[in-house]
Formats: C-alpha cells, structure tokens, sequence
C-alpha cells in the first residue's frame, strides 16, 4: 500500500514544473510521501543550505543535484532555473525547514518561474504555525501570521500596541536570544493575556509553556532550556467587554420587530441581524412592555 500510493505520487510529477516542497521542521518521518516522490524524481533541487538538505536526502537514500537558490542570490539564481524548465528538467525546492516563502527564501523565484510561463506547484507538509496554533487551544476561525518580531524594542512595542485590543489570535516566531526582551515588552503591553510558547515543535525536547506572559517568563527564568531552540508564539485575542447596554443600532432593530412579531420570535431575529445575544434583546423587550423605556 505504502509503495503504491509513492508511486501514484511519482506519476503524477511533471517535467518543466517547479515544486515547492515542504520538509519536516524537526522530525524526519513528518515528511510525505509525496514529497519524497518530488525529491527523488527531480533533476535539480534548489536548497537554502545544500548542506541540510543533503541530510535530507541521505536520510531517504535520494542521491540528484543540488543547487544553492538562498536569500543573497535568489534572484540571480531564478535565470538558471527558467532555464532548467526550459531544458524540460523537473525542479524541486526547499528551505532548510518548513516551506519556503513563509519566512524563508523562495518567494522571488516562484514569481520569476511563473512569470516565464512555466507551473509552480506546492507540496504541502509539516508547519510550525499550524502545528503551534493546533494545540494553543484558540478556537477562533481567522488569526494573524507575523513571523519573526522585529529585533529593535522600540518596533517591537509599536506592534505590540496594534495588537492590544485585537480579537483574534496572532502567531509570531522568535529567536532564543530575543525571547527575554520580547517577553518583557509583552508583559508590559498585555499583563492579563494568554500566550503560549511552543519550543521545538517535533523535535525531541518539544515542550509547550502556557499562561499570563509573566508565567511564561518565570517558566523561563526556572528552566534556562526552555530559552534554546526554534519557538512560536500564540498570543490569545483579548477578552471582549461585556456591555451592560446594547448598542442603539441592535435597540432599533429589535423595536422595529418586537412592535409587528412576537417578542420570543423578535428577539431571535433581531439577534441573527446584528450579532447581540437574544436573552438581552429579549429583557429589553420586556423591559419596555413593562414601561422600562
């Protein structure tokens, strides 16, 4: 079954195409099939470090050329890979970690590939950021990627102050030896806000810290380990405010309906149209049937 599925991968693999691989940001079996299928088909695999992704390879027993496409010289680099795919090559592409473009070089060539008329196509895997915002326990359908901080605290506190009232959850990535000043610009802007910090994600001191930011300094303060290694940060979107009052707009609404339907029917109604809960619509109706308003 397991050689069927990497065949039926590998057959679907075009030449004159570049894919876009993800590979495991820690551990090497989170890699997938059809990655591997890309990697040991293609003619050419552009690397961030030939020395990682040689690793990679050798892990897996794939032996084809590696190129060197990295930040300084990925856009001189895209010419030879036009002309790869020119040449009918199958191009494959990584980053050291995770998929490239997402914090990583890679962006400059998919748009120079595309621009010449040739198909860049993506091989999804392993992501520090879905795999942190999995387990951070944040239920909210949308959230913010910011990737790594900014390294200056002035700019760090600029963009913590966007965040200060933000009502969904942003995820950011860190560097061990700015996590401490990090932190305490955090704690300074957000006191009572969840965060959690994910530390070496697959990898084998994986841990996961979670609490006010205070909390999650002292952890750090208390363990020095939990300072090293790759990390993502969740912050938790601030409480809502509950209003005692409803806004004026969702009174109108539920005046307008309470005055033709039942106050029951009103209230769910006016409560679908403008988002407010039907038991305080429902009071309020009340409240003025009573001669409350």
């Amino acid at each position: 079954m397991f050689q069927k599925h990497l065949q039926k991968a590998a057959d679907s693999i075009l030449p004159q195409t570049l894919y876009v691989v993800a590979t495991p940001i820690g551990n090497l079996a989170d890699i997938t099939l059809r990655a591997l299928a890309v990697l040991q088909k293609a003619d050419i695999v552009c690397a961030e470090d030939t020395r990682v992704t040689a690793q990679l390879l050798s892990a897996y027993g794939i032996q084809t050329k590696l190129v060197s496409v990295r930040e300084h010289n990925e856009r001189q680099m895209a010419d030879k890979v036009v002309q790869y795919l020119s040449d009918g090559l199958i191009v494959a592409q990584v980053s050291d970690a995770g998929t490239p473009a997402v914090c990583d070089p890679g962006a400059k060539l998919a748009a120079a590939v595309r621009e010449a008329g040739f198909k860049t196509v993506p091989v999804v895997g392993a992501s520090a950021v879905m795999g942190a915002l999995s387990v951070a326990g944040v239920n909210d359908p949308s959230f913010h990627f910011h990737g790594f901080l900014p390294p200056k605290t002035g700019e760090r506190q600029k963009l913590f102050a966007q965040w200060a009232a933000a009502d969904y959850p942003v995820v950011m990535f860190e560097t061990p030896h700015r996590i401490e000043a990090a932190l305490s610009d955090m704690a300074a802007v957000f006191p009572e806000r969840r965060l959690m910090l994910a530390r070496e994600i697959s990898k084998t001191f994986e841990t996961f810290l979670s609490g006010t930011v205070a909390e999650i300094q002292t952890a750090l303060a208390e363990d020095g380990n939990q300072s090293r290694g790759e990390m993502v940060l969740v912050l938790h979107p601030a409480v809502k405010e509950k209003s005692e009052t409803l806004p004026e707009s969702a009174q109108n609404v539920m005046k307008i309906l309470s005055a033709e339907l039942p106050t029951k029917q009103a209230a769910e109604l006016a409560a679908k149209i403008t988002g407010e809960g039907k038991k305080a619509l429902y009071d309020l109706a009340l409240a003025w049937k009573n001669g409350g308003g």
